[in-house]
């Protein structure tokens, strides 16, 4: 095969090996990504649940633009304020990547593979011990045994599988980028030879030369010598046709032969993460009782009328209990489009959060509710894990409204004592959405074993 036939069948193949990863494995990598994200949103709110470190106040305002890889964490300084920082950073990084980022050839250029392997490898899962030397790496390790010491079996179990997905993920992660930046070598070739080298005879094919003429012939692209070299030897020298076979070979598309499978599959850790993720709602809801008690303290202590306070004093006196608190809200109903107003007696609302706060940390794993989750079908965890997703968004509205209240009614003189719950409700539709998304996994999770079992590629 003379150059200009190899030539051709290179640019078949490429052009079949692109369209081939990005219908077949470039949606894979997306999906290990996605893997690899949830999986550390589990570690991310589990540290947070635990106080081991805190929740970013600006987290939402600081979205990521593109890929960049947060700052390493040093030895020396408050391990805590890093760890809190660098991890919400890391979170919203991988958020991007994940949702907002186009898993196709055009995006995966080769600075973009090391952008991403570098995001990848910030915190090393596959050497993730106290031995190892990345001082990154290091502070997860010790804030995660810390996070660990005391959990019940549960919360350690859903802990292990994350960690254990973690570690299986990015090393799927970087498989993949490994075939698309073999990929990239190869199109960069093909280009080369396409514009410069195809007409060029032994004599000319030098390193120096090609560089003379490279900004002319490819304007714009980086020269990369390793990559010229290759040309030049598997072009123009005696050993150069059995490379040249061996590419060919290596950009075959290969079969896709369906695989039985008999083992019968359980997707309950996916409910499980939701779970657990949910479980963080517990946190934002006590620091928003506390506010809100002060609130409402700051709220009835505000100017009375003569009669309103002697109501309160006649009341004490008879030992009654006191006049209910009633605050008229209103919040926004997303699903319709509408707003919503509604009458809060604030007291019996308070006792909700307080009966929420236990409802939600139970399901954390803690306590008796570790073995009856564990002893639940996974249709009775689905629809425990909805019922849990459709009050926490219910209250939230609430409390948004509830927020607004207290800002805009009280009296001018006293709104800079209100403390406002922005960072707590922040954190909970987080924890909302990402365990919506578990809900949602769990379901693509069943409808795919279901149709595999309907091909017959599932026994």
């Amino acid at each position: 095969m003379n150059n200009k036939e190899f030539q051709d069948a290179l640019a078949s193949a490429v052009e079949a090996r692109g369209a081939w990863l990005e219908k077949n494995e470039f949606p894979k990598l997306k999906e290990e990504c996605r893997n690899f994200h949830n999986s550390f949103s589990i570690i991310y709110n589990q540290l947070i649940q635990k106080r081991l470190i805190h929740e970013d106040p600006y987290k939402q305002e600081a979205k990521a633009g593109e890929i960049k890889v947060p700052a390493p964490i040093k030895a020396e300084g408050d391990k805590t304020e890093q760890l809190t920082v660098n991890l919400s950073a890391y979170d919203n990084q991988l958020d991007f990547l994940v949702n907002f980022s186009q898993f196709s050839l055009d995006f995966l250029t080769n600075e973009n593979i090391k952008r991403i392997l570098a995001l990848i490898k910030y915190i090393d899962w596959t050497k993730f011990s106290v031995d190892t030397p990345n001082s990154t790496t290091k502070a997860v390790v010790d804030v995660t045994i810390q996070a660990k010491t005391g959990a019940d079996p549960l919360a350690l179990r859903v802990f292990g599988d994350a960690l254990t997905a973690m570690d299986r993920s990015s090393a799927a992660i970087m498989g993949y980028l490994k075939t698309a930046s073999n990929f990239n070598r190869e199109l960069y070739k093909l280009e080369l030879r396409q514009n410069l080298t195809g007409t060029m005879h032994a004599g000319e094919a030098a390193l120096d030369n090609i560089k003379r003429k490279f900004t002319g012939a490819m304007p714009g692209r980086p020269f990369y010598p390793d990559l010229v070299n290759e040309v030049i030897k598997e072009d123009f020298t005696p050993g150069g046709e059995k490379i040249r076979e061996t590419i060919l070979k290596q950009l075959v598309i290969p079969e896709n032969k369906p695989k039985i499978i008999t083992k019968e599959v359980s997707f309950k850790s996916t409910l499980f993460d939701g779970f657990m993720i949910l479980s963080a709602v517990s946190v934002s809801l006590g620091e928003i009782a506390a506010k809100f008690d002060e609130n409402n303290l700051i709220f009835q202590n505000r100017k009375q009328s003569f009669l309103a306070r002697l109501r309160v004093i006649l009341r004490q006196m008879m030992s009654k209990e006191p006049e209910p608190v009633i605050y008229n809200i209103e919040y926004m109903d997303t699903a319709k489009g509408v707003p919503v107003k509604e009458l809060i007696n604030f007291t019996a609302f308070r006792g909700d959060i307080d009966r929420k706060i236990r409802s939600y940390n139970g399901l954390g794993g803690r306590g008796g509710v570790s073995a009856r989750l564990e002893a639940m079908e996974e249709k009775q965890l689905l629809q425990l894990l909805e019922r849990a997703i459709r009050d926490a968004q219910s209250i939230h509205k609430t409390l948004t409204g509830l927020d607004e209240y207290f800002k805009t009614e009280v009296p001018k003189e006293s709104r800079d004592k209100i403390k406002g719950i922005k960072p707590e409700l922040s954190a909970m539709k987080n924890a909302i959405i990402k365990a919506n998304q578990r809900r949602h996994e769990y379901s693509a999770q069943m409808e795919e074993e279901e149709q595999l079992k309907k091909l017959g590629v599932k026994a």
